[in-house]
């Protein structure tokens, strides 16, 4: 039975059958953001979504970097800097503090940033492997934009590991 969490425009997760590899499903903007690799090692992957439920819940999180700047705007200054010897380095910096979504190789295929203004989140993601963007040429170089009550990706997170850890569980 597939537990689905959330609103695929914003942010959501379908998680699939138990095991010690489960069929993870996430949306954002309403982009399929797992279409590369949507099997998650499990101990990994629910530590890794606890990890970011207890950086929010600690209040973390910063708004947007540079006064003016939208927050897709802000994306693309974070990866035309990235990794470039060019005088960039604080902004190389910079952007690590606002990466996000990483849990593993589930969702290593897109480059996510998460800026928190009050009591909401913002999240920009680019997906970024070639073998992604030559089977959807819509998304070479778009960037998505989702935005979510704090609270309400608390929740959807903290149902992701609840529903790994009951499917872990099952299996005792």
């Amino acid at each position: 039975m597939n537990v689905v969490l959330g609103d695929k425009s914003r942010f959501a997760a379908e998680i699939g059958e138990s095991g010690p590899l489960r069929r993870v499903d996430l949306w954002a903007a309403g982009k399929w953001l797992t279409c590369d690799d949507n099997m998650a090692y499990v101990p990994q992957f629910r530590r890794d979504v606890l990890n970011a439920v207890a950086w929010l819940r600690s209040g973390e999180g910063a708004p947007l970097p540079y006064a003016g700047l939208s927050a897709e705007a802000t994306h693309r200054r974070f990866g035309r800097h990235a990794g470039n010897d060019d005088g960039s380095e604080a902004d190389s910096r910079l952007s690590g503090r606002f990466r996000s979504l990483l849990w593993g190789p589930t969702t290593d295929n897109v480059t996510a940033y998460l800026f928190r203004e009050e009591d909401h989140l913002v999240i920009t993601l680019e997906f970024w492997r070639e073998e992604h963007l030559a089977g959807h040429p819509e998304d070479a170089g778009a960037v998505f934009v989702a935005e979510i009550p704090v609270e309400e990706f608390v929740g959807i997170l903290e149902g992701i590991a609840a529903e790994l850890d009951a499917g872990r569980r099952s299996r005792e």
